[in-house]
């Protein structure tokens, strides 16, 4: 299973939110180049990358600060927040960004987003699956779409997305332990690498949803508020 480290960037600086609400964010130390470093230092080999400026402006902002992490760490970005046409698209991948991560888009414009899939490769989207109470919010996590976590992953699945990084929102932030059952339940449902996110706040968090069957788990919190050592998390890896 990868182990995905998380870089939030609202203002060029690394934050983390609680349950997607920008009214309670926390400031952490080091510019995100500092912050990739770091990871790489420490033998990551992949990031999570979300503009939430862009997600809040609705097009991509921080565009420069991916390009600098892509271009000056070795890491493998996955980059999301904010990607809204073709142009958006473009320029992060252009900036260095090996996958993009696309949410809103996927749940009120499907044709589009599978325009997408099928101009840029099912290898190079990731489709955000967020959700609260089974369903799948869309818009910066306040708009509820009424549509089924599972049932929304699937339908996706069988029109060729390979990955898909799904977040309970009410776990999100929270450091109480990721949603297993929910991801058990849509790997026992469909064949797609599922990337886990949110609520990690352990180790042992980080071993279950390996053997749950997870693709991938991206760990953010944890790692700033220092629950989970850098250096054992790698020595995992």
């Amino acid at each position: 299973m990868r182990i995905i480290p998380a870089i939030d960037i609202i203002d060029g600086k690394c934050v983390r939110l609680t349950k997607g609400d920008y009214n309670a964010v926390t400031v952490y130390d080091g510019t995100p180049l500092e912050v990739a470093r770091k990871f790489e230092d420490h033998g990551f080999r992949y990031l999570h990358l979300v503009d939430l400026d862009g997600a809040r402006e609705k097009h991509i902002v921080n565009q420069n600060i991916l390009e600098e992490i892509a271009g000056k760490t070795t890491l493998t970005v996955d980059f999301g927040g904010g990607l809204k046409s073709d142009e958006d698209i473009r320029t992060a991948f252009e900036c260095g960004a090996s996958m993009v991560t696309i949410g809103t888009t996927a749940a009120n414009d499907p044709e589009t987003f599978l325009e997408w899939l099928s101009l840029f490769g099912p290898e190079k989207i990731i489709l955000g699956a967020d959700s609260v109470n089974r369903k799948i919010m869309v818009s910066g996590w306040s708009e509820d779409t009424g549509k089924d976590v599972c049932d929304y992953i699937s339908g996706f699945r069988r029109k060729g997305v390979l990955y898909t990084a799904c977040t309970d929102i009410s776990k999100d932030g929270m450091l109480q332990g990721p949603a297993v059952d929910l991801y058990r339940e849509i790997l026992t449902r469909t064949a797609i690498n599922l990337i886990a996110s949110g609520g990690i706040s352990s180790i042992d968090d980080i071993r279950l949803l390996k053997e749950t069957g997870c693709e991938g788990a991206i760990v953010g919190k944890a790692l700033y508020e220092g629950n989970i050592n850098l250096k054992e998390l790698s020595e995992l890896c």
